[in-house]
């Protein structure tokens, strides 16, 4: 991988692709695998479970198990990201909504958007 971007991209995917059929990370995956990518992958896999609490408790009227894969894979990943504290809020929320433009919607793009608002802005009241 040359970029964060696409190491981020690719992050997704995995995600994605062990949500929908449970198996290991990346044994679906065509491909090299990005060092960077598979870690962040199986950051996000081992908190699966708290991630989504935190979703359903950001998400107003929503539960994790209701979203779209993609907008719950791209959720989860920024989520561990933004715990990370690697990269600037922005970057991690922003690259998070463009790729749910781009594999799932707009309507979805926009409830990743607000979704990962009321993330940050409750682990910044955490601070």
């Amino acid at each position: 991988m040359s970029s964060r971007r696409q190491a981020r991209r690719q992050a997704l995917f995995l995600v994605y692709q062990w949500d929908l059929s449970g198996g290991p990370i990346g044994s679906q995956y065509a491909g090299e695998l990005d060092p960077w990518a598979f870690e962040l992958a199986e950051e996000t896999v081992a908190a699966a479970a708290a991630l989504d609490a935190r979703i359903t408790a950001a998400a107003e009227g929503w539960t994790a198990d209701r979203l779209g894969a993609v907008e719950r894979s791209a959720l989860r990943v920024a989520i561990c990201e933004l715990d990370r504290g690697e990269v600037p809020v922005e970057v991690v929320i922003n690259e998070a909504v463009a790729y749910t433009k781009r594999y799932a919607s707009e309507r979805g793009a926009k409830l990743v958007n607000g979704i990962l608002g009321a993330v940050q802005r409750s682990q910044a009241v955490g601070r």
